[in-house]
């Protein structure tokens, strides 16, 4: 059995932050954490320099990475390239993210992930963005492919045995008795690319949606007669919410007055919706044949429409200490905890304790990745 112990950095388990101790490591789990004084003899030890040590990043949308666009090349090599530039960014475990599409695409897709699964670190489930959307509020996705979820859909996504699986749908297309029957089958299921109203997305909370996805974006707005999907995203306690922290997709301002209005015990927690440019030098791409475009950090089409984000986590985190008046510990849950909450996984990931997996990053004083594991292991 493999075993050694991280020393010299400040851990932060996902409770609380501890001075002077040791991560213990063996098969790919944290086996305890204890003072650096009683760290066993013959244990080996890698000590870090300073700064960091925190639970691995989990991002539940990722659109793509490292010059990968996961609808483009849906196939394990693919994934594998996507996966280990996020993890140079601190990410060890993500949701490969494939929006709408035709269904055969789509079948490849899963099949990709549930192959990846067994052989790609950090490839954690699958995210499907579609295609039941709204129209109206379609975003960069394609409306050619958009339509309704029908029963056959259901069944199909409850036959497939890849979890976890997270689905978005907007809840004004879909009947609450279908979003009760994809949870009671294990599908987390999110609300987003929605003009529901505030009813109708709380009815669907209440059958079973746990998540809404990036929320302000490519949805109804709160406003003073009409609260809309903003407004349940914030006030029903069971709904999570993916937020893009970047400075583009929505007004620092807003993101902050969201997190002190959410109401629990569900939380806001960090995505980046990440795309090809992530990681990469590559300023441009195609999304269903039409070109997106890196400037100053924001990605569009031609039109002027956001298509996705040119973010990672550590960025994502940097820029939530930096301005969105969360706390160092919150802003780490964010990126790791909550989102392995909202997937039901926090058993395994989110936390340095006993029993957990190894998944972790070494952060500078300056919240810049320094080291990652994923299982136990050391991405290079």
């Amino acid at each position: 059995m493999t075993r050694f112990a991280l020393t010299g950095a400040r851990i932060f388990t996902g409770d609380r932050f501890l001075d002077g101790h040791a991560a213990l490591i063996a098969a790919g789990r944290i086996l305890a954490v204890v003072p650096e004084a009683e760290v066993p003899a013959e244990t080996p030890v890698e000590p870090l320099t300073g700064g960091l040590l925190a639970p691995g990043f989990i991002d539940v949308q990722v659109n793509g990475g490292g010059g990968v666009l996961f609808n483009d090349t849906p196939e394990v090599e693919a994934l594998a390239r996507l996966a280990q530039a996020h993890a140079r960014h601190g990410t060890t475990a993500l949701l490969p993210t494939f929006i709408t599409d035709d269904a055969a695409r789509m079948r490849q897709a899963i099949d990709a992930v549930k192959a990846a699964q067994r052989s790609v670190p950090g490839v954690l489930g699958i995210h499907l963005e579609g295609p039941f959307l709204a129209p109206a509020r379609k975003g960069a996705h394609d409306a050619n492919h958009i339509r309704p979820l029908t029963e056959a859909d259901v069944s199909a996504l409850l036959e497939t045995d890849l979890r976890p699986l997270l689905l978005t749908l907007a809840p004004e297309r879909v009947a609450p008795a279908l979003i009760a029957r994809l949870a009671a089958g294990g599908v987390t299921v999110s609300l987003g690319h929605s003009d529901a109203r505030y009813e109708v997305a709380m009815a669907a909370a209440d059958a079973g949606a746990r998540g809404v996805t990036h929320v302000f974006n490519a949805m109804s707005p709160l406003s003073h007669r009409a609260p809309g999907m903003v407004g349940a995203a914030l006030d029903h306690g069971g709904l999570w919410g993916g937020i893009i922290a970047d400075g583009h997709h929505v007004h620092p301002a807003a993101l902050a007055i969201a997190l002190r209005a959410k109401r629990g015990p569900a939380r806001l927690f960090l995505v980046t919706d990440a795309m090809p440019t992530a990681g990469h030098s590559d300023d441009e791409f195609h999304l269903n044949g039409r070109k997106v475009v890196r400037r100053d950090g924001v990605l569009t089409l031609e039109d002027g429409t956001l298509a996705g984000s040119d973010l990672t986590m550590d960025a994502a985190l940097r820029f939530a200490v930096d301005h969105l008046d969360v706390s160092l510990a919150e802003a780490l849950r964010m990126a790791s905890l909550y989102p392995a909450l909202f997937l039901g996984l926090d058993a395994d990931y989110g936390r340095i304790t006993p029993g957990s997996r190894a998944d972790l990053v070494h952060l500078s004083p300056a919240l810049a990745v320094q080291s990652v594991w994923i299982n136990g292991r050391p991405v290079r």
